[in-house]
């Protein structure tokens, strides 16, 4: 008998086994010790405390529960991280617990792109890469904006592709209103992407130009609203009606958007936290840095002048602000290499070696094909944002997750167009092909020995000559070259792995991600917490014994950081008149005596990195100096409620043995530090070159010290 036909026949669901491995190993990189995460980025930590409060901070990403201030950052990615904390409860794990998923995310959205155009090898190989690159693990572990951001990023790029294959116009508006809900993510940084998805659209599109002409513009109006839509609607609202935009020299969120997180980024930074960081080494005659996690270069530490940070050309292999000499070999120096070039060499020499395997002789040289389409959709990418870390003037090393897409896709690709040319391609385009790889091999074996030569020379000899080895035998063997490919490969995958491992070997989840066998040391001074991760128990019990029924606010204080713990701790409104580091100018002499008349403010806490201001002078004429032995002194350090202790911590609490030094890490290894093996020691061959910068910037970025509590009338 004839069998039945389905109506609706069953698709198979086909899982490919190697990319449950590659999750399964980001699960583990991304999420293995979060319950450890503690605070995480308290700035950030705060807000979600307080978002969590009512919906009106929630929709304004306000800092404090009394909603006086916004962080300085739009709020769509804090929303997540306040819906997992309300189902959840308060815990170290609950606020990052979304970088992590939107990071698995990133990786299966990679291998979705990947497939269907380079094949499945490409695929995996793509997905692998970024699950072990440095940087993308240390941003996955922690509350900063930067994973949801390359989620929403490549969701965009995604869909786009989707659009193209179906000629659907809409699909096209949807791409681009994820890159205008990307702007409310981090502002000015999504449209990094832009220029690739304009070009990429024009290019791949198989619609007539009239039509690919209308989805251009249904796509941008579709990224005006999206982009405007919650600047607008914030800015238009009275702004007694609304907290203080942080951050901003107006309080309006397109000030923000266009100053502190625009224009200065790329010039320098002028507002926000107070100045210019010259450390920040965009001046090509300045001295040398991006020596990793060391100084060699003896700088001072910056210092803070009349709101400005002065001081050397470097603030220290760990400093926030080590991002190396601006120029074109910016990202292949260790202060942003060691975190996310490891595989850059391999991709740039990849696009060539992708680009000419794809190549149709039958073709006009400009008229592409699919493949080659998505390479210039990939480099379209890579470009600007490289080109923008190379010359910028205002940014922290982990922002550079923004190169991972691109840079694993074009190293992947490259790999697996290889590895397909040895059978397919003619003898004469064989050899530069074969060439071409051998030269990316040694080329990104000789980079990664130099990123690992300041820990141990033995490493980077070992690389360094596995690389040549292997080239040769890549260029000049006429058998087992996809064996020679393979070993040369794996070579260059081992050290980011190491490198990838650290950030969950010590627990790390810091306001400033990092990663690398610093943190694996005792000697490490750690970047977890953008100032005093600390607080004092009997500070607070003082407040709340004598603050009386009117107060609004347990204190005011000048910055965020030094606020931020105790909004943890006791998920009490702190006024920080200063927004993130003391200087903006959130409100007046006039509006705060104001306050202070009507007993919503009684007490003034300063910091020994408080600014000058009418404020500052008017409290310390007229405000009562409480000693410190009525409140106990010196701070303790303690740890929020519902958190662990081994999170969001400053210098002084590594200095104890946190998640990056020895005593936590024998209590995680079971065994003493000293064994923890070759690559742990690599640190020390470094151990008398560290700065001990980190953390002890002025401006709200270091440890507290001869703080001051005021009793206003």
């Amino acid at each position: 008998m004839e069998k039945r036909k389905e109506l609706f026949p069953k698709k198979r669901m086909r899982v490919d086994f190697w990319l449950i491995v590659i999750l399964v190993l980001a699960a583990f990189l991304y999420g293995w010790n979060i319950w450890k995460a503690g605070s995480a980025n308290s700035f950030y930590t705060s807000a979600i405390i307080s978002m969590s409060e009512s919906w009106k901070n929630f929709w304004y990403a306000s800092f404090d529960p009394a909603g006086f201030i916004t962080v300085d950052k739009p709020p769509v990615a804090l929303w997540f991280m306040v819906i997992f904390v309300k189902i959840f409860g308060l815990h170290g794990w609950s606020i990052v617990i979304s970088s992590v998923l939107f990071s698995l995310g990133s990786i299966f959205l990679i291998y979705k792109m990947v497939k269907p155009y380079f094949g499945v090898l490409a695929a995996r190989i793509a997905a692998l890469l970024m699950t072990l690159t440095p940087i993308v693990v240390a941003d996955a572990r922690t509350n900063n904006m930067d994973a949801t951001l390359v989620f929403f990023l490549l969701l965009a790029c995604f869909v786009l592709q989707k659009a193209v294959n179906k000629h659907s116009i809409w699909l096209v508006a949807l791409a681009f209103a994820l890159v205008g809900i990307s702007f409310n993510i981090k502002m000015l940084q999504a449209f990094m992407i832009l220029p690739a998805m304009y070009i990429f659209y024009w290019i791949a599109s198989k619609d007539s130009w009239k039509k690919i002409l209308c989805g251009s513009v249904v796509g941008t109006v579709a990224l005006i609203i999206f982009t405007l839509s919650w600047p607008l609607a914030v800015d238009s609202v009275s702004k007694e009606n609304r907290p203080y935009i942080g951050s901003s020299t107006n309080n309006s969120v397109l000030n923000l958007a266009f100053g502190y997180n625009g224009t200065q980024r790329l010039l320098g930074q002028t507002t926000g936290t107070g100045g210019t960081f010259t450390g920040m080494e965009n001046n090509k005659k300045s001295t040398k840095t991006g020596t990793g996690n060391g100084n060699k270069t003896g700088g001072k530490t910056p210092s803070m002048t009349k709101g400005k940070v002065t001081g050397g050309g470097n603030t220290g292999g760990n400093s926030i602000f080590n991002v190396g000499t601006a120029g074109v070999t910016r990202l292949f120096q260790t202060a942003l290499g060691q975190q996310i070039s490891w595989y850059l060499p391999l991709a740039l020499f990849g696009l060539i070696i992708a680009y000419l395997a794809a190549y149709d002789t039958r073709r006009k040289w400009w008229q592409v094909n699919r493949r080659q389409e998505q390479l210039i959709y990939w480099a379209g990418w890579l470009v600007p944002v490289a080109g923008f870390f190379s010359v910028a003037s205002f940014f922290h090393p982990y922002y550079t997750i923004m190169l991972a897409p691109p840079v694993v896709v074009l190293a992947a690709v490259g790999i697996s167009s290889f590895i397909e040319s040895l059978n397919t391609i003619p003898n004469k385009r064989d050899c530069w092909i074969r060439g071409i790889m051998g030269l990316a091999i040694t080329t990104n074996g000789l980079l990664q020995a130099f990123f690992v030569w300041e820990y141990s020379s033995l490493f980077g000899i070992i690389v360094a000559a596995v690389s040549i080895i292997m080239s040769g035998f890549i260029i000049f063997s006429r058998s087992r070259i996809k064996l020679f490919t393979i070993i040369g490969l794996l070579g260059l995958i081992c050290l980011p792995a190491f490198w990838s491992f650290t950030p969950t070997i010590a627990a790390e989840s810091a306001a400033i991600p990092t990663s690398g066998p610093s943190l694996l040391s005792g000697n490490s001074q750690s970047l977890g917490s953008v100032g005093s991760s600390s607080v004092n128990t009997k500070l607070i019990s003082y407040l709340k014994k004598h603050n009386g029924s009117k107060a609004k606010y347990l204190f005011a204080t000048t910055d965020s950081n030094t606020a931020a713990p105790y909004i943890i701790k006791t998920k009490k409104a702190v006024m920080t008149i200063g927004g993130y580091n003391g200087t903006d100018n959130a409100i007046t002499l006039k509006q705060f005596k104001k306050l202070v008349k009507k007993g919503e403010i009684k007490y003034f806490y300063i910091s020994s990195h408080t600014s000058n201001n009418a404020i500052i002078r008017w409290v310390k004429k007229y405000g009562k100096k409480i000693s410190a032995s009525t409140y106990g002194g010196n701070s303790s350090s303690t740890t929020p409620s519902g958190m662990s202790k081994k999170g969001g911590r400053g210098p002084q609490q590594s200095a104890k043995g946190g998640p990056g030094g020895k005593k936590n890490m024998a209590k995680f290894q079971g065994k003493k530090p000293k064994k923890m093996g070759k690559m742990g020691k690599m640190v020390k061959n470094k151990k008398n070159k560290k700065s001990n910068t980190a953390g002890k910037m002025s401006g709200g970025m270091g440890q507290q010290q001869s703080s001051v509590l005021y009793e206003l009338d």
